[in-house]
């Protein structure tokens, strides 16, 4: 594969270039991790374009898809390009999944000013796929403008995709049963925007309503350096009747400004490169765990646990000693 010139085929902003790109990143085989490597760097050294990256969590069931779709339509409609990054749940048992994502946004699909690439989230925790942050930054350097990363959406420890976006947008459902998760940490301290979908219909005086309650939560919440007066916020939405779509946008726009004119923006993206650093070297530790001679060793400390000769704790010691001696 010439990197060279996949790279200037993805600054084109080529779709099938950018497709073939993603791949190369999300494979784990070593010479396609050095070739994506050199990849990513080339382009961050001919590109300095910055997409506005939101990401967008929910519960499944909440309307993340259709929401997407929507605000998508809207946004291209405008004539912004939309890159979406969808991540399905994988299974635990074969590591695949269906990636149903963009069958379910067929109009968003069809429009030539959206790309849409679903990425199973194989065995990686925290809602988003491994590769995800690099899957952003080369649908920045192939000309999007707004980069939406849609997370798994399985519950309340799904942080991690505020580290690769400068929006974290909180998805709910009117009428959840359980108020309480309102003033609940975790996933409620790291959202900027909280968006009520379903305002439509029966349900509608239910999301004013539950509206209102995750609005005065958020007033109970520590503010944030990198917030302005009035942020975080919650507000209402209809994805199905396209209602509140222009108003939540503008509201993130006007965040994303206050942010670069305060610093908070370029300083939250050196904190996310310094995060994934981080990962990086976490990952790679583990990595050493599957080669051998510690696969063996840890093969053979686990049938000594098990027959109860040693403790996990001391099993574990002995591992960190021979990882601190690698």
């Amino acid at each position: 594969m010439d990197i060279a010139q996949l790279g200037d085929r993805v600054l084109a902003g080529e779709r099938r270039a950018l497709a073939r790109a993603i791949t190369l990143v999300e494979s784990s085989r070593a010479d396609h991790r050095a070739q994506a490597a050199q990849l990513i760097l080339d382009l961050s050294r001919k590109n300095d374009a910055q997409a506005i990256r939101i990401g967008l969590s929910g519960t499944p069931g909440v309307g993340k898809s259709t929401f997407i779709e929507s605000f998508g339509m809207m946004l291209t409609a405008q004539g912004l390009r939309v890159a979406v990054l969808a991540v399905d749940p994988s299974s635990t048992r074969s590591g695949g999944s269906i990636l149903g994502d963009k069958t379910r946004m067929e109009r968003l699909s069809r429009d030539p000013n959206a790309f849409i690439r679903p990425s199973p989230s194989q065995s990686h925790l925290g809602g988003v796929a491994r590769r995800t942050r690099e899957a952003v930054a080369l649908c920045e350097a192939a000309g999007f403008d707004v980069v939406l990363i849609e997370t798994v959406g399985v519950g309340q420890s799904e942080t991690v995709v505020a580290e690769m976006s400068d929006l974290f947008i909180l998805l709910l459902a009117p009428a959840g049963g359980d108020e309480l998760q309102g003033v609940k940490r975790g996933i409620m301290e790291m959202a900027d925007i909280i968006l009520v979908n379903k305002a439509d219909g029966d349900l509608k005086s239910a999301a004013m309503r539950t509206c209102a309650d995750y609005a005065g939560a958020l007033r109970l919440l520590r503010k944030r350096p990198q917030d302005p007066e009035g942020y975080p916020r919650a507000m209402t939405v209809s994805a199905l009747e396209e209602n509140g779509l222009d108003k939540a946008w503008e509201d993130m726009q006007a965040l994303v400004t206050w942010r670069r004119e305060m610093g908070h923006f370029a300083g939250r993206r050196a904190e996310q490169a310094q995060y994934w650093f981080g990962e990086e070297v976490r990952h790679g530790l583990l990595a050493q765990l599957e080669r051998e001679p510690l696969k063996g060793m840890m093969q053979a400390l686990g049938a000594r646990v098990a027959k109860g000769e040693v403790t996990p704790t001391i099993a574990a010691d002995e591992i960190m000693a021979l990882l601190g001696r690698s």
